[in-house]
């Protein structure tokens, strides 16, 4: 009874072990199913070429420094964005922003930055970017420059400035098969170059808040 009734036992157990396993097996598949379900749906929802529209504020500061300055100098955006993929998570955005600022002059921004958009949990998701731009500067006050020993106005002419542009940015995506909209807000750190002789390299940032508009 001995010799038989080990081997019975061993089969109930294997039994046992096998349904366990192909139960825990199931399960992994149901959960990676259903979280692939959900970012297929959502990258169904995207389109390219939305509009994108921001409202933001510009400030003349080292990133995360002077914060009560990035509630000030208003200014806006626009832009759009393309997939890499077809999908929402990797796209190429190009925009063109009037950034305010009476202190240091105001600024127009062409720019083109590569987008990361991971979706962190249900529709909301978080962005890395990065890129680089054009900054065209003007002077905050009428100027002058010597002339046939004479000073000479230029007025509030400017120049342009080679820019780069890094940021995060954290938001929500409405999706629908018609019209939605995808409310975000982005905090990014610019770096121009050249600006002037005893500032050759100046530190700016942009808190932007805004929303893609998909058609």
């Amino acid at each position: 009874m001995i010799f038989f009734g080990l081997p019975v036992l061993s089969n109930i157990d294997l039994t046992k072990f096998w349904r366990m396993k192909k139960n825990i097996l199931l399960g992994i598949y149901l959960i990676g199913f259903l979280g692939s379900w959900g970012q297929d749906k959502m990258n169904r929802g995207y389109r390219n070429f939305p509009v994108i529209v921001t409202i933001q504020f510009h400030s003349l500061a080292l990133p995360f420094k002077d914060l009560k300055s990035n509630f000030s100098n208003v200014g806006l955006g626009i832009g759009t964005e393309v997939s890499f993929n077809g999908k929402q998570d990797w796209v190429q955005q190009f925009s063109i922003a009037l950034n305010r600022n009476q202190n240091i002059g105001n600024g127009l921004l062409f720019s083109t930055q590569t987008v990361w958009r991971p979706t962190i949990a249900d529709h909301f998701y978080a962005e890395i970017k990065a890129g680089a731009g054009y900054n065209y500067c003007y002077r905050p006050v009428e100027s002058y420059r010597p002339r046939n020993g004479n000073w000479v106005s230029v007025g509030n002419k400017g120049k342009g400035i080679f820019t780069l542009l890094g940021g995060v940015s954290a938001g929500y995506n409405n999706y629908s098969p018609t019209t939605y909209m995808s409310p975000f807000v982005s905090y990014q750190f610019m770096v121009l170059k050249g600006y002037n002789k005893s500032m050759p390299i100046v530190p700016e940032t942009l808190l932007q808040v805004g929303s893609r508009i998909h058609f």
